[in-house]
């Protein structure tokens, strides 16, 4: 190692989804949205004055902040906007996850978690999951510096009930609690209603799922206003411009489509379910998912084969080679037609 390496912070970094290039694909590795945005944004592209790209974005983004906080019925003070989920999230936990004592989230969850508490030195202890992937509430009763987890949680899909987040808030009243409802659109329960009642509470949330927007690269966060304010102390601290001005003009237009929004997120579910019935008859066993993906394994068929047979047959889906879940598939749900181009390929393929 050269001597000038010695000072460098070096971590492991998170590895996304695949993105090909290849045209004809099926892509069912990364949970965006089959279907486009509201067709209305079109036309708001059309009508943007691109003279306002010359000039800096508004930097407490008030346009994108005021539509999502008319939307959920907040008040402006308790929305902060970022570059994405991840923007936020790690924003989140570099401002209140400051303790030397382990923050806690679960052993098989989002991976970059493990990458941002690596990257800021944060302690951390992974809780297992139960054998069915499940949260143990009683887990999180334990001393520690904060709490995060996805719900639905990722991979899995599975989603706890407010009941069960309450109790874990109930029994971490001095640290921050995140929740990070990237899939909460697809059938979860929020934890958007505890937020006047738990102080400690913050909700994350992201466009790039369910509202079909993973290119304009906006997350959102929504608790109480002195988190918020902590939140926006430290972004101001990195970068006072953050959101460009077609994300803020676009993201606070977005939300306008609420009938557009619903009729997306209930195809993308009738999928879900579909395929979940397809895949059971083809002898495949999965978690009950309430995301826009479904995490499968095969008793007669190592997942590792059957993920290497889709991709050469341009059917990209996501495996994970990490313990416990190195026999399973995460599968985006896509399209209809796109599910039984898969389901018709699986049949073939088991059969043969």
């Amino acid at each position: 190692m050269k001597a000038w390496e010695n000072n460098i912070r070096k971590v492991t970094p998170y590895t996304p989804g695949e993105q090909p290039q290849k045209a004809g694909i099926i892509k069912l590795n990364t949970n965006e949205n089959p279907y486009p945005p509201s067709p209305r944004l079109a036309q708001l592209l059309k009508e943007m004055n691109s003279k306002d790209l010359r000039l800096y974005p508004n930097p407490a983004a008030s346009s994108l902040v005021d539509a999502l906080a008319a939307y959920h019925g907040l008040n402006a003070d308790q929305v902060f906007v970022g570059v994405g989920s991840d923007d936020v999230l790690a924003l989140a936990f570099l401002t209140f996850f400051h303790s030397s004592k382990p923050i806690l989230f679960p052993d098989i969850t989002y991976s970059f978690y493990d990458v941002w508490a690596d990257l800021f030195q944060i302690p951390y202890e992974t809780p297992a999951l139960q054998e069915d992937f499940s949260i143990l509430p009683e887990d999180y009763y334990r001393e520690n510096g904060g709490v995060i987890f996805p719900n639905p949680n990722a991979p899995t899909g599975i989603a706890m009930g407010l009941n069960a987040i309450r109790n874990i808030l109930d029994h971490n009243q001095d640290v921050v609690v995140i929740v990070d409802e990237a899939y909460v659109d697809f059938g979860a329960e929020s934890a958007l209603a505890l937020i006047d009642q738990y102080e400690n509470l913050l909700v994350v949330r992201t466009f790039s799922k369910s509202r079909s927007l993973a290119g304009l690269r906006i997350g959102y966060a929504m608790g109480n206003p002195l988190l918020i304010k902590y939140l926006s102390d430290v972004k101001f601290s990195f970068n006072s411009y953050t959101m460009n001005q077609p994300s803020l003009y676009l993201g606070s237009r977005a939300i306008e489509d609420e009938a557009y929004f619903q009729e997306t997120l209930r195809k993308i579910v009738n999928t879900r379910e579909w395929a979940k019935r397809e895949l059971r008859e083809l002898g495949f066993e999965f978690t009950d998912s309430k995301a826009n993906f479904i995490f499968v394994r095969h008793p007669s068929h190592p997942a590792k084969e059957l993920f290497q047979a889709l991709r050469q047959a341009g059917i990209y889906v996501r495996h994970f080679d990490r313990e416990r879940i190195s026999d399973y598939l995460r599968i985006t749900i896509g399209s209809q037609e796109e599910m039984e181009t898969l389901i018709r390929f699986l049949k073939n393929n088991l059969s043969s």
